[in-house]
């Protein structure tokens, strides 16, 4: 049996409880690590908690259980999968948080692993999964702890809703449905939608803007029927850093759904002048994102709608 026990590490300019209270604070990890989509709890106690992660390994989308052993006074967090994904047969590590000083940190993460069948084929995989997670984990963890302080203004989040008179069992399978947008709506030129696991999508798409320009991007899904779809972008426009968002539907004792469409947003600044001309700064770009992924969103909720009142 083959174990392998590897360690990466990075040094970041943030007081070490700041850094853990990051890493402890799951639901905020799909804006923290590139490779995370999305994380909820399963089970949470003080120290002890079972968490849910969806993630991409080698350009792949996973979903795992993992359990997690919290120690602030430490600032160690210790995690292992419960029921890895494929090829991985064993999987777990520990995070730790050295301080360095008042306002610096050392961080360690720590894996070890198994490939199923102890296949050298698959542990090579693993290797190469867990060496680029680790790697791009860490350098995102420093630049977003590093960020939080000086450029707020570069984070932006927010909602649009609408009321349906209509299931929320409806309205689900309007938004998972996407491979028919192309048809359904008409800001989305081409799409393509592919679901090796079940719940667990990968839509590719190309989106035209009011301004007549064609944007494609690619995004990793999430789908809990019939009340939530959540999603990560990987291919992103050219003006955004990061995009992660959801689809919350709920339905009333009344039968009226209330359907929400979430952003969370980080710019990319050196894209701003390109994209929206020479006196454009950060407010510019805030307003055309707000406006342009509003109106999308807004106009996918108002076909939801007439899709869903029609089948009442």
């Amino acid at each position: 049996m083959t174990v392998r026990e590897v360690e990466h590490e990075i040094t970041i300019a943030a007081a070490a409880a700041e850094v853990y209270r990051l890493i402890a604070e799951v639901e905020n990890w799909p804006l923290i690590f590139p490779p995370s989509v999305y994380v909820d709890h399963v089970e949470r106690g003080e120290r002890e908690e079972r968490i849910r992660i969806w993630a991409t390994a080698n350009g792949e989308a996973k979903g795992w259980t993992s359990r997690r052993t919290l120690d602030p006074e430490g600032l160690r967090i210790t995690f292992r999968q419960e029921v890895p994904a494929a090829p991985v047969a064993a999987m777990g590590g520990t995070w730790i948080i050295e301080p360095l000083g008042a306002d610096g940190s050392r961080v360690r993460l720590l894996h070890d692993y198994r490939a199923v069948d102890d296949d050298p084929e698959k542990l090579a995989w693993i290797d190469q999964a867990v060496d680029r997670n680790s790697r791009s984990e860490l350098a995102s963890l420093k630049s977003n702890v590093e960020r939080v302080t000086g450029a707020a203004e570069l984070t932006l989040s927010f909602t649009d809703t609408v009321e349906i008179k209509g299931s929320a069992r409806d309205v689900y399978d309007f938004i998972n449905e996407a491979q028919l947008w192309s048809e359904r709506l008409p800001h989305v030129a081409e799409v393509s939608l592919t679901e090796s696991t079940p719940g667990l999508q990968t839509l590719r798409m190309d989106t035209t803007t009011k301004d007549g320009s064609v944007h494609t991007t690619e995004s990793v899904r999430v789908c809990f029927p019939h009340h939530r779809i959540a999603y990560k972008q990987t291919t992103l426009p050219a003006l955004m850093n990061l995009h992660t968002g959801y689809w919350q539907l709920d339905e009333g004792d009344d039968g009226v759904t209330t359907a929400t469409s979430q952003h969370t947003v980080v710019l990319n600044t050196e894209n701003i002048t390109r994209i929206l001309g020479e006196e454009a700064g950060i407010p510019q770009a805030r307003e055309f994102i707000r406006n342009a992924l509003g109106a999308n969103s807004r106009a996918t909720l108002g076909h939801a709608k007439e899709y869903a009142e029609a089948r009442r």
